[in-house]
């Protein structure tokens, strides 16, 4: 593809959702307003970002599969002479595949929203916020300037805040101030550490300072720096003890936002980990790694626990058809929650994978930033669906004798929770199973000078928590699918359950693309692998695996 063409491209995925956002907020003209103003709203949300994913897999059809290790599609114009600071926009092997996830998840929401309305305010600041995010989200992957990556990091924090706060249920107000006041303070955090290299090394160009490979910086210096931008960039993958605010905002935000908020927002953190600390203060990743890699384990036994917690009955739930009054209600037994926390789970594998620093533990981190995406993308779709249908996301309810019961009352949305489950656990065939596989793999093998036992060890726990994984995932399906049903002989008779609407057309129009992504990258992962490794190499200076 011509260059000029693949720079139009690029520059547009950034641009068009700005200036579509601002569109929203602008009346419809007349003929374009169908049956209301609310109606056209959703529909520019739709069209918006279906143009952005057109252009997105354009600009991955003319992307240069033999040289993936190369920055193409680049846009360098001065924009602050006096520091140095440049719109520097570009794209290789590791940000092409996060910018089609996100244009394609962005698009998925919209078409979600537009036939599930978002309960709340106008559904013309919900669109508008919705096309700020995917701005901001797709900046983030395609700016190459120290500074613009941290004004597009910065970006996406008020859109979600507000869509958790305006559109969300339950305690939104304080999960939105959580949300806001942890990655705020974090992101802080991390402009001290990016303005110490910026300003040390001489540029913020972060490709020119990926060549250096942290010459020249001090030790000291890249100690300091990466420390900060580690903090800042760990609250939003997020890292285990930054994780907190995590559950809180996913049970509150709105569907759409949880989609979003999983699939590409805490992706942000762990790709600032490849693309600014392993290249640019590659002396301070090496004192850090096995630090990473020992609060990813954690992150990822803590994970799983809590899951398994909240996916068994609650201690009044009785096994004879009936219930005794709720002790555990709402969040404590709440099935977004659960995803959430598994999120903590998954994402320790991809901090576990880039802590080796190796090309076998990187490539599987960033290959498991993709799958988590898809599925956690599609499970928070399927929650929100139920939660439509039955009125509660709370796990007892939903297993109870007049709960869900998928397999019965809804087979297809029932096959679908059944299938999300199952490729997050790490099923062999399917996406989850990849990024897991080669993370653990890259910790049986770390770079020279780590401490292999330590890293047998971290390899090891996690293991044990695809154990875990395992566990907690088919309980929920076997809950919600299946009912808890007693042990034994059943005591009288069950109540016969009403009808629950199975998928819509709509439904299957969102989600279809998200299971069959997660297939192919099951069964052909080298179609990602081919893209990234090419580019983890050269960021890790050729590395030694």
């Amino acid at each position: 593809m011509n260059h000029t063409v693949q720079q139009l491209l690029l520059a547009a995925l950034v641009v068009l959702p700005l200036l579509g956002s601002a569109a929203a907020l602008l009346p419809a003209p007349p003929g374009l307003r169908g049956r209301g103003p609310d109606q056209a709203v959703l529909r520019h949300g739709v069209t918006v970002t279906a143009v952005v994913l057109a252009a997105a897999i354009a600009l991955a059809a003319g992307f240069d599969h033999d040289h993936p290790a190369r920055m193409q599609a680049q846009t360098d114009i001065g924009w602050i002479p006096a520091l140095d600071i440049r719109i520097h926009l570009g794209v290789d092997g590791v940000s092409l595949p996060l910018l089609v996830l996100t244009a394609l998840l962005t698009f998925l929401s919209a078409l979600y929203a537009y036939f599930n309305r978002p309960a709340g305010p106008s559904p013309r600041a919900f669109v508008a916020l919705l096309l700020l995010l995917e701005s901001g989200t797709l900046a983030s992957f395609a700016v190459l300037d120290l500074m613009l990556f941290f004004l597009a990091f910065e970006m996406v924090l008020i859109p979600m805040y507000f869509l958790i706060n305006r559109w969300g249920s339950g305690e939104r107000e304080r999960a939105a101030w959580r949300f806001i006041l942890y990655t705020l303070l974090g992101s802080v955090v991390m402009l001290l550490g990016l303005l110490l290299v910026g300003l040390k090394g001489g540029t913020f160009d972060m490709v020119a300072l990926a060549t250096d490979k942290g010459s020249g910086l001090s030790h000291t210096t890249q100690l300091t720096a990466a420390l900060a931008i580690i903090v800042g960039l760990a609250v939003k993958a997020p890292m285990w003890p930054l994780h907190s605010w995590l559950p809180d905002a996913h049970t509150a935000a709105p569907t759409v936002g949880s989609v979003l908020l999983a699939g590409v927002l805490l992706k942000m953190g762990t790709y600032g980990l490849v693309r600014i600390v392993l290249p640019m203060t590659p002396g301070a990743a090496h004192t850090y790694a096995p630090y990473l890699a020992a609060f990813a384990v954690v992150g990822i036994i803590y994970g799983s626990l809590a899951c398994l917690a909240l996916a068994l009955p609650s201690p009044t739930t009785t096994l004879n058809g009936g219930f005794a009054p709720f002790e555990r209600s709402g969040a404590k037994g709440d099935l977004k929650r659960l995803i959430a926390y598994s999120s903590v789970g998954h994402m320790g594998f991809v901090l576990l994978g880039i802590a080796t620093l190796t090309p076998t533990g990187v490539n599987g981190a960033l290959f498991a930033n993709i799958a988590h995406g898809l599925i956690t993308g599609l499970l928070f779709f399927l929650v929100g669906a139920l939660k439509d249908r039955s009125g509660t996301t709370d796990l007892d309810q939903l297993a109870g004798t007049s709960g869900a019961a998928l397999y019965g009352r809804a087979p297809r949305l029932g096959g679908l929770l059944a299938f999300g489950a199952v490729a997050s656990l790490g099923l062999p065939g399917l996406a989850g199973f990849w990024g897991e596989m080669l993370a653990m793999f890259g910790a049986f093998d770390p770079a020279d000078g780590l401490s292999r036992p330590a890293y047998l060890t971290y390899m090891a726990l996690a293991g044990f928590g695809t154990l875990l994984t395992a566990a907690y995932m088919l309980i929920v399906v076997r809950r919600v699918c299946m009912g808890d049903h007693p042990i034994g002989p059943r005591v009288g008779t069950e109540p016969e359950r009403p009808a629950l609407a199975d998928v819509h057309g709509h439904e299957f129009a969102a989600w279809s693309p998200l299971v069959v992504l997660t297939v192919l990258a099951g069964l052909w992962p080298a179609a990602l692998l081919g893209l990234t490794d090419p580019a983890v190499q050269q960021l890790l200076a050729g590395g030694n695996r």
